[in-house]
């Protein structure tokens, strides 16, 4: 039997904003020691009172918005309550049955088995605000666990989708895509090695063609999009040796083990877990009035309004306006440094204002600059765009010395080489390296008489109608200018001598 694999992911994004959820203490506390970071309202002391982060609230819309969600009119903050140490209310503010966004979608551009692109919508069942909780701490070798609430009271964002993804792969897409809309609002740093954007999955399998969802697992501890994707592939196969040798699928919760490549059982769910949500009585309720805002209310159309170019947008006007093709937009916008990167680039580029005609071309050789030579160099070398020493002044500089003949391909990518290293820009490696294309005619045609009386078989079969013979010659010529020669300059004078 054939069976069909749906996967939902449960998102957790930390949010960016300077202060706590519903406090006044900083929320950027990676560095600072354990319980520094804390007041009584994010400790739970009694007789505090939470302020809503409005800041919080219209990043949540404003996701929302991006991910063609409704916005609910009126929204409230509920009491969540367990038990766990490091969670000192014994509750957490989260919201219940009134979620700030709902039934949105995202598209997302994935590859059939013939290499064609399509878009798959995934639905978007809500996105709502919380706290995030604390921080246990195990010190290797001990009998006891430690606290730190630094991290306790970060505005924490969930983002649910409907269990609408069928492969690993479009999770791990899915994951990709969200990340980039993330960056792009600047609500999120969205890493998820760092853990400011943490993802849970939920698969299950069914027969091909059924509309019945199977048993349920949840996957936990991914925290990469690699890890993501090979966590439901194993379980997605486990799943599927169980069902072919007649087993049932335990609803449980499993975890990923990075070091295993494999999930193991974290705990069996019978049933769903009682958390007594009730309304948070602290936080009046908050409506979202575009006519008449007010303390308590949201003005979306403002929000609306500021929303920026967003990567499916930015990846069609790449295409239109500077004539790439849809792959190598889609691979520039999808992180925004590097789409701002590419247009400083061209900013940089003085033909752009020089030469009329000219901006697709060389926007062109830019992008392949990027995508082929500078980000196969960054990921091997694990950089992000923001640390490279290659600057968009310095790859603006290249492309405009081998755009006017002074230096060739093959010099070029040495050229990068020495800028990938040094930060050094192209124009002084060129000086300092004597490397500036040999493009005078007469000192030219004394090399290639040189490389004519040298290779005189060779000058034979071209005469003869062997075309190959005439590149050889024109190797000769680069090898013996240290590939300094003009390529094309070469050939043509080559051509001269031999007619």
């Amino acid at each position: 039997m054939r069976y069909e694999t749906t996967i939902g992911l449960e998102i957790h994004t930390q949010l960016s904003t300077k202060s706590k959820m519903f406090c006044r203490c900083d929320n950027f506390s990676v560095e600072a020691k354990p319980n520094t970071n804390v007041c009584p309202v994010c400790m739970g002391m009694p007789g505090t009172l939470p302020i809503a982060n409005q800041t919080a609230i219209e990043w949540t819309i404003k996701t929302g918005l991006a991910l063609n969600c409704k916005i609910a009119k009126i929204t409230k903050f509920d009491r969540k309550s367990y038990f766990y140490p490091d969670l000192p209310k014994n509750y957490q503010i989260s919201q219940y049955d009134t979620p700030i966004t709902k039934n949105g979608s995202l598209g997302i551009e994935t590859l059939d088995k013939e290499g064609k692109s399509y878009i798959t919508k995934i639905g978007i069942t809500r996105t709502h605000l919380e706290e995030d909780a604390g921080k246990l701490v195990h010190p290797e070798g001990k009998d006891y666990s430690l606290v730190d609430l630094n991290r306790a009271g970060t505005p924490l964002m969930e983002i649910v989708t409907e269990p609408d993804l069928r492969s690993p792969l479009e999770a791990r897409i899915f994951m990709q895509n969200l990340r980039a809309i993330l960056r792009y609002l600047g609500v999120s740093l969205a890493n998820m090695e760092e853990g400011n954007l943490r993802c849970d999955a939920n698969i299950s399998l069914r027969p091909a063609g059924s509309k019945t969802l199977g048993a349920k697992v949840e996957i936990k501890n991914m925290n990469s999009f690699k890890a993501l994707e090979r966590a439901l592939e194993y379980e997605a196969e486990r799943q599927t040796e169980l069902l072919e040798s007649g087993e049932k699928i335990v609803q449980e919760t499993r975890g990923w083990v990075e070091a295993k490549q494999k999930t193991v059982s974290l705990r069996i769910k019978e049933e769903t877990f009682d958390y007594r949500y009730f309304p948070e009585p602290d936080i009046p309720p908050i409506t979202a009035n575009s006519q008449q805002p007010t303390a308590n209310s949201i003005d979306i159309e403002k929000i609306r309004a500021e929303l920026p170019e967003l990567p499916r947008e930015k990846q069609k006007r790449f295409e239109k306006e500077y004539g790439l093709s849809s792959y190598d937009a889609f691979v520039l916008t999808g992180e925004l440094e590097l789409a701002n990167f590419f247009e400083r680039t061209l900013e940089k580029l003085p033909q752009i204002t020089e030469a009329t005609g000219k901006e697709k071309k060389l926007a062109k050789k830019i992008s392949n600059w990027i995508t082929s030579e500078l980000l196969a160099r960054l990921n091997k070398e694990k950089i992000e765009i923001s640390k490279s020493k290659v600057t968009p002044q310095g790859l603006a500089e290249l492309v405009d010395l081998i755009d006017k003949g002074e230096i060739s391909g093959k010099i070029a990518k040495d050229i990068f080489d020495e800028m990938f290293k040094t930060g050094e820009f192209p124009s002084k490696i060129v000086k300092e390296k004597g490397l500036r294309q040999v493009s005078d005619k007469a000192a030219l045609v004394k090399i290639i008489e040189k490389v004519i009386s040298e290779n005189k078989k060779t000058v034979e079969d071209y005469k003869k109608g062997k075309e190959g013979a005439l590149m050889f010659l024109v190797g000769q010529v680069m090898r013996a200018t240290k590939g300094q020669a003009a390529p094309q300059k070469v050939n043509e004078i080559l051509r001269e001598k031999l007619s």
